[in-house]
């Protein structure tokens, strides 16, 4: 048996209570869903900057009545010191997703960026310190690696930031780490690798590349590329990132004050990821065109590849990545599927 699986064996018996901040968002709700399936209580926070009322509407329908009776939700701003308070009383575990995402939108507005995720990581940090909280886990960022070229990228090694996002996300590794030093107060960092999975919105300026092509492909809509195609990523299913979260709370001391990669290990090329995208589509019932993808400038702040190192995760907390990147885009385009059909009657 796995930890994970153990874990969520012990979680089941035994009912905590979480606080899930950024929860009406992509990741938020995954994990929202998941914990109510596990019959745990979930305190909720989010100010829908990003996040929508109709991914909470999805949980609900996912789980039994029950399960979304153990859920409270509070519309609430992370940048407000006094709600982080309330929201961490009686929390036993927080998992910090709340964040402004998006490299292009921080060099847009640096300073939008770093008031949320500045300014409100500290505050929940606060909240959570005082609270004393059993654990603290957020969501790092891959970006922080910024211009080292080594591959795979390993923990302990971050080049030149590229990005006012990538600065924002290396100074909360920075405060965790004197919050451990100053107050004994330890958390875990989760640098994630391009997360993708349902509910991950295909909408907007700063919408991630894998809801948006499906979403356009769909659509008959055609799919642009920034630079010739071949820049690579880590592309990681949510499902991963959720099973992280539930063993980095769950860890012991000794694992704690740590940043760890949650990824695949693996990379995969953006015109790989559209010939991916566009078969499991086809497989699904879609009727679609050929791809004839649009290429257009490098975009700023991007690097050129990214693949993680995730042994430290392995080892340290027992993560075994649960879908490989073909597994994820057949779970992805299913739920897309799904939804537009569910659209269109």
């Amino acid at each position: 048996m796995t930890r994970y699986n153990s874990i969520k064996q012990q979680l089941a018996a035994a009912p905590k209570t979480w606080l899930v901040t950024g929860v009406a968002g992509f990741i938020g709700s995954n994990l929202l869903e998941t914990l109510l399936k596990l019959d745990q209580t979930v305190v909720g926070l989010d100010n829908f900057s990003t996040g929508y009322q109709h991914n909470l509407d999805e949980v609900q329908a996912l789980v039994a009545a029950e399960q979304w009776a153990r859920f409270r939700f509070t519309s609430g701003d992370i940048c407000d010191l006094e709600t982080c308070h309330s929201s961490v009383a009686g929390v036993d575990f927080v998992l910090h997703q709340a964040a402004l995402g998006s490299v292009p939108r921080s060099i847009e507005d640096p300073i939008r960026t770093n008031r949320n995720n500045i300014d409100g990581f500290l505050n929940l940090l606060v909240a959570s310190r005082d609270a004393e909280v059993t654990s603290f886990t957020y969501a790092a960022s891959s970006s922080t690696y910024g211009d080292h070229p080594g591959l795979p990228k390993v923990e302990a090694n971050i080049g030149n930031l590229l990005s006012p996002y990538a600065v924002t996300k290396y100074v909360n590794e920075l405060y965790a780490d004197v919050f451990a030093r100053s107050y004994g107060f330890n958390s875990i960092g989760l640098r994630y690798f391009n997360v993708f999975g349902p509910r991950q919105d295909p909408n907007g300026a700063y919408a991630a590349v894998i809801p948006k092509w499906i979403t356009a492909m769909l659509a008959g809509e055609t799919v642009f590329v920034y630079g010739d195609g071949q820049t690579s990523r880590d592309f990681c299913y949510v499902d991963n990132a959720v099973q992280a979260n539930l063993l980095a709370a769950t860890a012991s001391s000794e694992h704690k004050n740590e940043i760890y990669n949650v990824a695949v290990g693996d990379r995969t090329s953006l015109l790989e990821l559209i010939e991916l995208s566009h078969s499991a589509l086809t497989s699904h019932g879609a009727e679609l065109a050929p791809v004839e993808p649009v290429h257009q400038d490098f975009r700023a702040g991007d690097v050129r590849h990214s693949q993680a190192d995730i042994a430290k995760i392995s080892e340290s907390l027992g993560y075994v990545p649960s879908y490989d990147i073909r597994q994820g885009i057949q779970q992805t385009t299913f739920w897309h599927v799904q939804r537009e059909s569910c659209n269109t009657h």
